[in-house]
């Protein structure tokens, strides 16, 4: 999943096959996390049929056959919800991004949930809102939303992210939720333990491994 901040971002480094990728080469690239499989399903590596890949192949990029990436456009979920989504117009170069929901900050203008240590992402904790616009080749930290009045394409940009997302929901199908609270709570039983459980740690290196069943 892509956040739905810009604040995380993470150079990547690709352990390559046998194409002739450009050694050392480094591109400035903003993509979402699916793409990887993507790529990988291009003849590198067996991905079932079955399953859907909605990720954009990286290949052409990494090989320079292309100079951008197909990643027009960039859809932020947290679970289920949709809090953003960023478009990479191709035509002018321009990056926006725009914000349907965003946390309560506590307090409000500290960018961050000091109150609660984490900023939660759904119900009454995120306030919706008229989508917030930022240019993100002018405003990384995407501090300064937009408007009608600074901003002449705002409500082009608007009404274009708005047909983009009611496309994306038509092309979603029902899944099992992954990101509820049973599949991410910690299960100690599916982890490797140390030493004699519950005390999994090792003194040394001496101990071996074992798994709990």
């Amino acid at each position: 999943l892509c956040p739905a901040l810009s604040g995380i971002k993470m150079p990547g480094r690709i352990k390559c096959w046998s194409d002739p990728v450009v050694g050392s080469k480094k591109f400035y690239y903003r993509f979402c996390g699916h793409g990887l499989v993507g790529m990988a399903g291009e003849g590198y590596c067996k991905i079932s049929s079955q399953r859907i890949i909605d990720g954009k192949n990286l290949v052409p990029l990494l090989l320079e056959e292309v100079r951008h990436s197909e990643h027009e456009f960039i859809f932020h979920y947290c679970g289920s919800y949709l809090h953003a989504v960023r478009w990479y117009q191709k035509e002018s170069g321009a990056l926006w991004k725009v914000h349907y929901v965003t946390p309560n900050f506590q307090p409000q203008e500290a960018g961050a949930c000091f109150g609660i240590k984490m900023c939660q992402y759904f119900s009454n904790e995120v306030t919706h809102h008229n989508p917030l616009l930022f240019d993100l080749s002018r405003d990384l930290l995407e501090t300064n939303p937009l408007s009608p009045a600074s901003e002449p394409l705002f409500n082009m940009v608007i009404s274009q992210m708005a047909a983009t997302v009611a496309k994306h929901y038509n092309t979603l199908t029902p899944v099992t939720q992954q990101l509820d609270v049973y599949n991410t709570v910690w299960k100690p039983w599916l982890h490797p333990c140390c030493g004699t459980f519950p005390f999994c740690w090792c003194e040394d290196e001496s101990n071996n491994d074992t798994i709990i069943k």
